[in-house]
């Protein structure tokens, strides 16, 4: 079939219209920009602190007593939703910033106006006193966290948590990314969905987990220690209470003093023990494809087999119960 021209013509401002519209589009979406807002706030005592971003980074260190510090990076960009333009959502932040304060309790990032937040990144810096308990969220981005006396609740949709030097209660949650704590004089849970944990200076209870990654976790003061992960390594060292450690392919390593029972499970992998000359303890080892060695001298209790191990080690004591699938069994 044959097109008259004035057909053609009419096809043709279609196509070149929805071009335009479709470039307009492109350019609304791609359109792009940036600020930024500072405050100072004085506080008079224990700050409570709750920061929060939808997407961007969080970096706290303390400082002086008295004074918050904050500096805030904004990026924004236009919603395809049309609405605010990302010019006019950076001169209404930086006009007035989503900071809210009533006495020491300090609420930052919290936008209620759904347009405004749409598209928006905005990441933190800030500078607290010591004695302060902090609440910390970001959908997308990393933390660093340094300093804080009080509990500290850090999370993050995706990204990495670095704590180090807390006086109290951590709890550290992060759906894909790694966590790293230094130093933390409180009880400790660390989780991420995939990722590793790593965790030195531990002086409490420390219980951490991971579906995929790795597990290092040292302690310096007595406490117990709950680890797992789906798939990685665990190492436990410097541990003065309890351990419940399970991989399911992966191997174990712990060290320590026993003042509780350990427990340590592997589908696939080895597990190495290191305990101080004298340690006394019960043992029950179980290994369905590997060897079972061990340095201390033990008395055994009904028969000794090439897969099970079952007796007394000086006497007896806390229960060591280790077991694996497929891997061997060092206990020195």
């Amino acid at each position: 079939m044959k097109l008259s021209h004035g057909k053609k013509i009419e096809i043709t401002l279609a196509v070149l219209a929805l071009l335009l519209l479709t470039t307009g589009a492109a350019r609304a979406a791609n359109a792009t920009a940036e600020g930024s807002f500072a405050r100072t706030l004085k506080v008079s005592g224990a700050v409570d602190l709750d920061v929060k971003t939808g997407s961007g980074n969080i970096v706290l260190r303390t400082g002086d007593a008295g004074i918050v510090q904050i500096n805030a990076k904004i990026k924004a960009s236009e919603s395809w939703r049309g609405g605010i333009g990302a010019e006019e959502k950076v001169r209404r932040l930086e006009a007035h910033p989503p900071i809210e304060q009533n006495g020491n309790t300090i609420v930052i990032g919290q936008i209620e106006d759904r347009d405004l937040r749409d598209n928006i990144s905005i990441s933190y810096e800030l500078v607290v006193p010591a004695d302060t308990k902090l609440r910390s969220h970001t959908g997308s981005g990393n933390q660093t966290i340094d300093g804080v006396r009080g509990t500290l609740e850090a999370g993050t949709g995706s990204g990495d948590l670095k704590i180090s030097n807390v006086g109290g209660e951590v709890r550290a949650n992060t759906g894909s990314g790694n966590v790293e704590m230094n130093s933390v004089k409180g009880p400790v849970r660390a989780t991420t969905g995939s990722g590793d944990v790593r965790a030195r200076g531990m002086a409490g209870a420390f219980y951490g987990s991971t579906g995929s990654g790795n597990i290092e976790v040292q302690q310096s003061a007595q406490g117990d220690v709950e680890v797992s992960t789906g798939s990685g390594d665990i190492e436990a060292s410097g541990v003065r209470g309890g351990i419940r450690a399970r991989t399911g392919s992966g191997g174990i390593r712990a060290e320590g003093e026993m003042k509780g029972d350990w427990r340590l499970h592997t589908s696939s992998g080895s597990v190495t023990v290191r305990l101080p000359q004298g340690a006394a303890f019960d043992l029950s080892a179980r290994s369905s494809s590997g060897g079972i060695h061990t340095a201390h001298p033990i008395t055994v209790q009904g028969t000794i087999g090439k897969r099970e191990l079952i007796g007394k080690v000086r006497g007896g004591g806390p229960l060591l119960d280790v077991s694996t699938s497929s891997g061997s069994i060092h206990i020195e």
